[in-house]
């Protein structure tokens, strides 16, 4: 593929009106030195929409490329969708803007498109001269360091969150990892309502009711991990037989169109209403995600991947939360 002449992901429409391209980066572990370059290559190959967060650490990076690369020429601001989220442990609504704020300086924006509650899990505050992005460990030196969560109502936050679009810090507003119960509750209470869930979403993990409640309310659905166990695999949260993109249903459907693996499971996303946010450090991978409108799979192969689903979920607090820092914070029972 000729990287001069990119494509551009179809945009999905919002509640509101608004709309944001079905194929973005997701910056998750990208390591900092590598993002403002990458940042600039996947702008260059067509790329519009990037998926940050304070936890990822690496925001002041993206801020640096996407400045970079509307100085170079390649794009202008109002081209952009750049995604933020609020961590946990800025959840008391009185640390909802300095959150905010402190994305919009390291990614060097004005305004964010869209700002998304990272998990309904309320952490204890971490002042940002203490640690910054403050992650999960309420403090690391502790003898048995773990998470200290407190009682702030996801409400609570959520009216903070308002209150940035109000101010015009942020145009459109979202949640994540939330279940269908606890959106019904937002829905029922929230004066803004959410454009957006961001939901772990890949075929071993196919949540067709999720998309379908979304989809009756007017909600958009972002997929984050759309290609399931590769970014778990290093982190010992997958098993290499979970790999969807070794899974021969998948497999042989992507040689049937001369396709990878990859593009197989990104284009099932995509065709299901959903936007896709996958992550990659290879520059080559980063132009292939982008490459999935120029075929469509058939209602018999979209059945085929759906059959796939093993309601695997990797990203789940409750294990990982234990294993990894702790503390058993079960949200998905």
């Amino acid at each position: 593929m000729n990287s001069s002449a990119p494509l551009h992901a179809p945009a999905l429409q919002l509640a509101d009106g608004g709309q944001f391209p079905s194929v973005g980066l997701g910056m998750w572990k990208l390591p900092k030195p590598e993002v403002p370059s990458l940042v600039s290559t996947a702008i260059r190959a067509g790329y519009r929409h990037f998926d940050c967060a304070c936890d990822y650490g690496n925001e002041a990076e993206v801020g640096v490329g996407l400045t970079a690369a509307m100085q170079a020429g390649l794009c202008r601001r109002e081209d952009l969708w750049v995604t933020s989220k609020l961590w946990n442990t800025y959840h008391e609504p009185k640390h909802v803007r300095a959150a905010c704020e402190r994305s919009l300086r390291d990614l060097q924006c004005d305004v964010l498109d869209l700002y998304l509650v990272h998990f309904p899990i309320a952490l204890a505050y971490v002042p940002f001269d203490v640690r910054y992005p403050p992650e999960w460990f309420h403090d690391p030196a502790a003898a048995r360091p773990a998470m200290q969560p407190i009682n702030v109502p996801y409400a609570e936050t959520w009216g903070a969150m308002e209150e940035l679009q109000r101010a015009g810090l942020v145009k459109h507003l979202g949640v994540c990892n939330l279940t269908i119960v606890m959106l019904r509750e937002l829905l029922g209470t929230c004066s803004i309502r959410p454009m957006v869930h961001q939901i772990e979403l890949h075929p071993y993990l196919a949540q067709p009711r999720q998309i379908r409640f979304c989809q009756q309310e007017n909600i958009a659905v972002t997929a984050f991990s759309p290609l399931g166990a590769p970014s778990y695999l290093p982190l010992g949260m997958a098993k290499a037989e979970e790999n969807v993109l070794t899974d021969p249903v998948v497999t042989a459907i992507a040689a049937a169109h001369q396709k990878t693996p990859a593009q197989i499971a990104l284009r099932w996303g995509v065709q299901r209403g959903c936007a896709v946010i996958p992550k990659t450090r290879t520059p080559a991978r980063c132009i292939e995600n982008l490459a999935l409108f120029d075929f469509a799979l058939s209602g018999a192969e979209m059945t085929a991947i759906d059959a796939l689903d093993r309601r695997r979920r990797f990203n789940d607090p409750g294990h990982f939360g234990e294993i990894a820092f702790n503390t058993f914070f079960p949200i998905f029972d």
